[in-house]
């Protein structure tokens, strides 16, 4: 009798901490996660890629307004780098096209549609930019491209074209042949969107 008592405890006991563990397991959350492995004499090591940190000097602003500028700049850059690698594929994907169209026609109406087809798409986000974003995206997309937005214009429609378009951009004071430069003027425009493609600020 005592005997049976002794099993009849043992295995309430074992059926409560079963119970307990499994509502333990279905409470906590799935914590696995799959990620990519190498081989390695025979074994198999996971491994993460790890995105980029930047480490900078921390910026010292000598007054409000310094900080202003800097607080500008970053919006600036968030607005118009999005829109310069949009613009980027645009011109991998177009120059691509082009070299499989037959001859210099076909090639000067896929061009045109392709600039109508740009102007509906970005007119009105370009409305909503200012002057000071407007600046920034021309030199974002030389950053981008390799090429000055002039150079770009030039290649894809012509030289009178990219006049006429350079002319309009130099009467609100901008210019299309302005190129970035990282070590110099952009240096601190470079620090900003390096931050912001690591998601640092």
């Amino acid at each position: 009798m005592k005997l049976r008592l002794n099993l009849l405890i043992i295995s309430l006991f074992a059926l409560t901490g079963i119970s307990l563990c499994q509502a333990q397991e279905e409470n906590q959350p799935d914590k696995s996660y799959l990620v990519p492995a190498t081989i390695y004499q025979g074994d198999t090591i996971p491994w993460v890629k790890l995105p980029q940190v930047y480490i900078f000097k921390p910026l010292v602003f000598k007054n409000k307004r310094q900080q202003k500028e800097y607080d500008k700049l970053v919006r600036n850059v968030k607005k118009t780098l999005p829109i310069s690698k949009e613009i980027y594929k645009v011109v991998i994907e177009t120059y691509e096209y082009l070299q499989t169209l037959p001859d210099e026609k076909a090639k000067e109406r896929h061009i045109k549609n392709v600039e109508k087809g740009l102007k509906e798409q970005y007119t009105p986000q370009m409305k909503k930019l200012t002057f000071s974003q407007g600046k920034m995206l021309i030199k974002l997309i030389d950053r981008q491209c390799h090429q000055s937005s002039y150079e770009l214009v030039k290649a894809f429609i012509g030289p009178f074209r990219a006049g006429i378009y350079q002319t309009f951009a130099s009467l609100f004071g901008a210019s299309l042949k302005k190129e970035y430069d990282p070590q110099g003027d952009d240096q601190l425009t470079e620090r900003v969107i390096l931050l912001i493609e690591s998601g640092q600020i």
